[in-house]
């Protein structure tokens, strides 16, 4: 276990955390000791987070005292649309309906038959609406449904941070980067997504603690709750190809799919079209906001039928791209910055972009490029989109079309914080092709601490080259074009 002594403190390292710390007294002193009495770094970073998350709800006060029930254009302009009072009763749940099971009248959910969210996230909003209770009327039920679910998110946003602070062990304090992001606080409560963000951080916890079948196991539960993170099976399979460690990856994909497997497979059974639904609306989704795809077809007019395939064309490519930079790099990359580059690349790629799915990216990127003026320059530019979007919303459900967003205006975000996200993968790019580069390696001289059974471990397959030797890397020989198990 790292003593409190050898935690790296981001006020001696990053200039720009040394630059704001001055705002609470200045950086940590030679006194200081981290983890000492009560204030430890995981419990300050948990208490700021749920800080932030607190205020995150008061921004959306003005769509609580009505805006969500005024009409379309009153929530868009205060900026504080949330998804979740309006399913209350446009799912469902108002009426008892049962998930996946019991089909939504088409004039309450206008024309979505099933709940269009994986099982696990039905789940959650199914205790949700059971603990919905003593609400005056629709409307407030849908508050207070609301409410509950904030309650249940601020968990997961508690059980993110925490996870996010320990997994690399001598770095708690980055975990304050997670805490203190402006998009986790305006985006948190807009949907279900922190509960699959949440699982996922705890998975990429347990594969730092070397617990490969734990990860596994939440990496399934994460994937029953969104899609998204089964992604990082594939930077698994590559770095564990790398490094020969096929056991520990074959731990983690049998766990992956046993999870997936118990919360799936019951609901398959007895209610297919239910459960099929969220994938059948995933395929069929046209394009729509916040995707490169919406600005092509604004700008040629016409519908873009092809998004799909060209969508997951460039998925593809984008995969093999970095799987052969990660058999050839000079270094085994680290675990978190495949795993950051593999989902920015999903969401960048995607034919919807929507302002919430930067929650998947958060804690990656921290773990990934732990440096506050790379994250801040990305969070600036999602901060940007968050508003973006409404005021764009605004403009097109007004009737005068006298405030808000027009079309173009729309399309120059969408460009920003598309490029914010490609500016953060160019640094963690770069970081794997020159490791002196990575602030996670270069502040304390580690390998890879989230990386569990990868840390420090040999490689025993590259492309192209060998990897650089030293201390921290790992020592062993290096088969070239091929691949033998240790």
């Amino acid at each position: 276990m790292t003593s409190a002594d050898a935690y790296v403190r981001p006020t001696e390292k990053d200039e720009v955390a040394a630059a704001g710390s001055e705002l609470i007294g200045g950086p940590a002193g030679r006194r200081a000791r981290d983890g000492g009495g009560w204030w430890s770094p995981v419990r300050v970073v948990v208490l700021v987070a749920l800080g932030m998350f607190a205020l995150g709800m008061v921004q959306k006060l003005p769509c609580y005292n009505g805006g969500w029930f005024a009409g379309q254009s009153a929530q868009y302009a205060h900026a504080c649309y949330s998804d979740i009072p309006h399913l209350y009763g446009g799912r469902g749940f108002a009426a008892g309906l049962t998930p996946y099971v019991d089909r939504i009248p088409q004039d309450v959910s206008g024309g979505m038959e099933y709940l269009e969210y994986p099982v696990l996230t039905g789940a959650f909003m199914q205790i949700a609406a059971k603990l919905t209770v003593g609400g005056d009327g629709l409307q407030g039920e849908e508050q207070l449904y609301w409410m509950v679910n904030a309650g249940m998110l601020m968990a997961c946003a508690a059980v993110l941070v925490v996870c996010v602070a320990r997994t690399h062990r001598n770095r708690p304090w980055d975990g304050l980067l997670v805490a203190l992001a402006p998009a986790l606080a305006l985006t948190a409560t807009i949907n279900w997504d922190l509960l699959a963000v949440a699982l996922t951080a705890g998975a990429m916890l347990a594969w730092s603690r070397s617990r490969p079948l734990a990860a596994g196991v939440l990496l399934g539960l994460a994937t029953a709750s969104k899609l998204y993170p089964v992604l990082l099976l594939g930077p698994l399979l590559v770095l564990c190809w790398r490094a020969g460690a096929w056991r520990a990856f074959g731990r983690a994909a049998g766990g992956t799919a046993a999870a997936w497997a118990v919360v799936n497979v019951p609901v398959m059974v007895f209610a297919w079209d239910g459960w099929a639904k969220f994938y059948r609306f995933s395929q069929e989704r046209p394009v729509d906001f916040g995707s490169v795809w919406l600005i092509i077809q604004q700008r040629s007019g016409h519908p873009f039928d092809d998004a799909n395939i060209y969508a997951t064309a460039l998925m593809v490519l984008g995969c093999a791209g970095l799987a052969f930079l990660t058999l050839h790099a000079p270094r085994r990359p680290r675990f978190a910055q495949l795993a950051f580059l593999v989902v920015a690349l999903f969401i960048l790629t995607n034919k919807v972009y929507s302002p919430q799915y930067v929650l998947w990216l958060i804690p990656l990127a921290v773990l990934a490029r732990p440096k506050w003026r790379d994250f801040l320059i990305w969070q600036g530019c999602e901060s940007l989109y968050f508003l973006g979007i409404w005021m764009y919303l605004a403009y097109t459900s007004s009737a005068d079309k006298h405030r808000g967003l027009p079309e173009e205006g729309y399309q120059v975000v969408i460009l920003i914080h598309l490029l914010g996200t490609l500016y953060l993968c160019a640094v963690v790019i770069r970081d794997m092709l020159l490791p002196e580069h990575d602030p996670v390696r270069r502040d304390d001289g580690s390998d890879d601490p989230g990386g569990g059974v990868l840390d420090r471990a040999p490689d025993v397959f590259t492309l192209g080259r060998p990897p650089v030797r030293d201390e921290h890397a790992g020592a062993g020989p290096c088969v070239q074009w091929g691949a033998s198990e240790r």
